[in-house]
């Protein structure tokens, strides 16, 4: 039965399982040759070693094969495989780590663009017993996958969600396949207000959203728009104030696509106010409210934050 989980959940499996842009994890298995557990011994954090300088990553032996990352052109895509059959290619190619999930040992492997904000899909490679190398790719969107959480017998994907929207929450078996666990919605921490508001907190204006009012608030004013003018803001940082300290703003754009669809936020606690506008490619932004009820000092401050559209 589908589940809806609250997004604090999201929010621990992202603490917990950090993702990063480009590169989104750099630690190598290492598993010496004599290993005749095929790398299933001692392959915990003991095990991982950072990459090189250089980022070259040697043969890990998995399941009496290797896995390989190779690169034929110096800006080329970098290919995994295992004993030369192609699993994957991409311009990212990292090993993860090995796990064991239902007693068969399994290989993860992130594959992915790299670029702002983007984390890799993750590659999921084992060997049935008896049976042939298989692996699937578990992407759930253009910027790749959730974060892996590993238990005895699964791998979850716990999504990270950007307020108003809502996902599934995948789990990965070897004898059960890929599947749909339950649905994980955005939500506000309950009983916030405009008094709790603190931008000093704040690594991306995105946070703002996590106060109830501020939530309830943008909703109201952008309705089905919010996860879309949420994701204008992904590629951002902190806060800044306007001239007279009364609000508070960032600017951010949308992931691959600066400076061809950047938004902008702000927020008047003091007078329980949000403004939001996005830029593409029309002479003008799209502005919630509309721009003839903002301040002089908030239209300043977004005029000089998104200029002029491409």
């Amino acid at each position: 039965m589908t589940r809806s989980l609250l997004a604090g959940a999201c929010a621990l499996a992202w603490i917990l399982t950090p993702v990063a842009g480009a590169h989104a994890q750099t630690d190598m298995v290492l598993v010496p040759a004599d290993d005749s557990s095929g790398g299933a011994a001692d392959q915990g954090a003991s095990s991982n070693a950072a990459l090189a300088e250089d980022d070259s990553q040697a043969p890990v032996p998995f399941e009496g094969g290797q896995l390989t990352i190779t690169q034929q052109e110096e800006y080329g895509e970098k290919v995994l495989a295992y004993d030369g059959k192609q699993l994957a290619s991409n311009y990212d190619v990292f090993f993860d780590r090995i796990v064991e999930v239902g007693g068969i040992n399994v290989a993860l492997v992130d594959v992915g663009d790299g670029g702002n904000q983007c984390g890799p899909a993750k590659v999921i490679v084992w060997k049935p017993e008896g049976g042939m190398i298989q692996s699937i790719t578990v992407e759930q969107d253009e910027c790749g996958a959730p974060p892996a959480a590993v238990s005895d017998s699964a791998i979850y994907f716990v999504p990270y969600l950007l307020p108003g929207a809502s996902k599934p929450t995948l789990q990965w078996s070897p004898t059960g396949g890929l599947s749909t666990s339950g649905n994980l919605t955005y939500m506000p921490e309950p009983g916030t207000g405009w008094k709790d508001i603190d931008p000093a907190k704040y690594d991306n204006i995105i946070d703002a959203f996590r106060n109830e009012a501020v939530y309830k608030a943008a909703e109201k004013l952008l309705g089905k728009d919010m996860p879309d003018m949420a994701t204008s803001l992904l590629v951002g940082g902190g806060t800044e104030k306007t001239a007279s300290g009364g609000a508070f703003y960032a600017s951010g754009c949308v992931p691959h696509d600066c400076g061809g669809n950047d938004g902008f936020m702000a927020v008047d606690p003091a007078n329980q106010k949000l403004y939001f506008a996005r830029r593409g490619d029309k002479p003008e932004p799209d502005a919630w409210p509309a721009r003839t009820t903002w301040p002089a000092e908030v239209m300043e401050a977004m005029d000089k934050a998104l200029g002029s559209p491409n």
